[in-house]
Formats: C-alpha cells, structure tokens, sequence
C-alpha cells in the first residue's frame, strides 16, 4: 500500500496554487506546509483529505531538480462527476489537456477517467472505477 508520493516542481507558488485549484473538485485540500528555513532546502507542501496529506510538492534544487522525465499520479474518486469537476479545475487553473474526461475501456469496462498536465508536464489524472 502506497502511504503517499510526490512530484518536485519548478514553480512552488504557481504548483501550490496550481494543485489547489485543480485537486478541490475531488476532496483535497492543502493540508500542511513547511518553509524551506525548516526543511533547510526548500518549501513542501502537503495535499490530501484531511486529516493526512498523501501528495506532496517541493520546489526544485540544485540537488533535486524537476523530475523528467515527469511522472503520472492518478488520483481514485467514486463518481465520473468528480473525474469532469477535476479536469474542468484543472484546465482552470492553467493545467494542459491531456486527455478529456471519457470512458477508457482499453484499460477495463468501467474506467473512466481525465488527465491534466501540471505546469511542469507531470500527467495528473482523475479517475473513476464505478460503473455508471
């Protein structure tokens, strides 16, 4: 079981507000951040539903640059409402399209999913494995 991931970023301020934004339609919030001056790197922050965040951001470094190539992260929900409601948000919040909201029957019959990519082309997805 996967206690939590992240992704490194170029932008803190513009991810922050970035997954903010697009990550609201489906339960998670901001739920913790800590300043470069205590991590002695750089500034992280922490997205989830509450009281655990379980995605995190950090601002790129010399020592730990953006991730290229950039990763997938998919993100599990219980309706096709809250995969159309994230990337709605997602394009909103100045995410690219990278795949509309849709049924994928490629991967199984129920998929339904959307992918987003991030200000630094990470592929962030929202996806449903309900039946209509």
């Amino acid at each position: 079981m996967i206690d939590h991931t992240g992704v490194i970023v170029s932008d803190f301020e513009r991810s922050r507000a970035f997954y903010t934004q697009a990550l609201a339609p489906i339960g998670y919030a901001l739920l913790a951040e800590i300043p470069a001056a205590v991590t002695k790197s750089t500034d992280v922050a922490g997205f989830g539903e509450p009281p655990k965040p379980d995605f995190w951001i950090s601002g790129a470094t010399a020592d730990k640059p953006v991730n290229h190539p950039p990763v997938h992260v998919a993100f599990r929900v219980t309706s096709r409402a809250q995969v159309d409601a994230f990337y709605a948000a997602a394009l909103a919040a100045g995410g690219r399209d990278n795949g509309a909201p849709g049924p994928r029957p490629h991967y199984h019959e129920h998929y339904y999913g959307a992918f987003v990519l991030d200000p630094d082309g990470h592929n962030i997805e929202a996806v449903c494995h309900a039946p209509v």
